[in-house]
């Protein structure tokens, strides 16, 4: 049972659930608060009082559900004919009121058999924490509901991207990657001070470190894979890479064999843009084993090496590795494993910083169509 969103105008058709709600009126739902006070002018009458419901139990959670189950005298269940689920973002301490402009998370029920699945990307975001309380309620002949002191207040948190979820992403992705162009290294930019430290206080080597919260706010590796970003887009006119850079002017290169061969697993992480025409793609590329292999292959859907609309290594006829990227998308390289500055070159590049280009932390826009898909964003 998928609970039906209350609308966001109580006298406006709201087809989903407009039969449920038509006679529930605005005042009513604002007056029903928490603290179960009832106006004996609200549309809420009075009534022997319902059961109100304990032990709420909440399961199966996704990043745009949840199944959610309670316990409650059995004696008056056949007087109950809904239930009115408020759910609120954590950091909300103040909405403990059905409100006006809060009604994308003020849900109304029809009473069915427990538990109820709650679904509705409108409402809700992955990652994120929810208060949820609960009533029973009773919808009179005039209209009017009786309804029950609300329940306890429960906390949960959604869940990340599922691989169904990453894949509509990497489907939607594929749309505009463009042709693949032919590469030979991979780059990673940064300040003079990094490679320094990684020479002198990392044994000569970059090590990876935890992905920051750019891209989907449901993607399942932010916060939590442990990597070394590496660029390899190239110049569509000089097939090298470009010597601007928002990360830095020092650059360590190193070649493509090294990073990406038949012992490495290729996996998606995420596609986005943050309000330009750019639109960035996440891939990580793991040694087949190692712990961010592990990490990626319970989490992330895996590319083929040779035939993937993003990266390729392919052997060629005289046996070598070929490597090529897509043209109309950035990407961005996640390598799993610490690199070591000697397998490589640094030198400064000539080119611009670009700070308006980083997308350290950067906030996927979610009113792109192109990157967007129809859960939590």
């Amino acid at each position: 049972m998928e609970v039906p969103q209350l609308g966001h105008g109580i006298t406006s058709p709201v087809s989903p659930c407009e039969d449920m709600i038509k006679n529930l009126s605005l005042e009513a739902i604002q007056l029903c608060d928490r603290e179960g006070n009832k106006s004996q002018d609200s549309g809420i009458a009075e009534m022997e009082e319902l059961p109100v419901p304990q032990n709420i139990k909440i399961n199966n959670i996704t990043c745009d559900s949840f199944k959610i189950s309670w316990d409650m005298d059995s004696k008056a269940k056949e007087r109950i004919t809904h239930y009115f689920i408020d759910l609120n973002k954590k950091e909300n301490k103040n909405s403990n009121k059905f409100k006006h402009k809060d009604v994308p998370t003020k849900l109304v029920a029809k009473a069915v058999p427990l538990p109820m699945t709650v679904r509705g990307h409108w409402f809700l975001s992955p990652r994120t924490e929810y208060t949820v309380a609960v009533q029973t309620a009773s919808k009179q002949s005039d209209g009017d509901y009786a309804v029950s002191e609300w329940s306890e207040i429960i906390d949960f948190c959604t869940a990340d991207y599922s691989t169904v979820h990453l894949t509509q992403l990497l489907e939607k992705a594929e749309v505009i990657a463009g042709r693949m162009l032919k590469f030979s290294v991979f780059y990673r930019n940064q300040h003079k001070e990094y490679f320094d430290h990684a020479r002198e206080a990392q044994d000569n080597k970059m090590v990876p470190s935890v992905k920051d919260n750019s891209g989907s706010h449901g993607s399942p590796i932010s916060g939590k894979l442990e990597g070394i970003f590496f660029s390899c887009n190239t110049e569509f006119n000089t097939g090298k890479p470009a010597q601007d850079s928002p990360y830095g002017r020092y650059r360590f290169q190193i070649a493509a064999e090294t990073l990406f061969n038949p012992k490495t697993n290729l996996y998606f992480g995420d596609f986005y843009c943050m309000y330009t025409a750019y639109h960035y793609v996440i891939l990580v590329l793991a040694p087949a084993g190692s712990p961010g292999d592990d990490f990626c292959k319970q989490r992330l859907p895996a590319l083929d090496l040779a035939d993937n609309r993003f990266l390729t290594c392919a052997v060629e006829e005289d046996g070598r590795l070929a490597f090529h990227h897509a043209q109309d998308v950035i990407l961005e390289v996640i390598y799993t494993d610490p690199v070591d500055l000697g397998l490589g070159t640094v030198a400064e590049i000539s080119g611009h910083q670009l700070m308006s280009l980083s997308t350290v932390n950067a906030k996927k826009d979610p009113s792109c169509k192109t990157c967007n898909i129809s859960v939590g964003r």
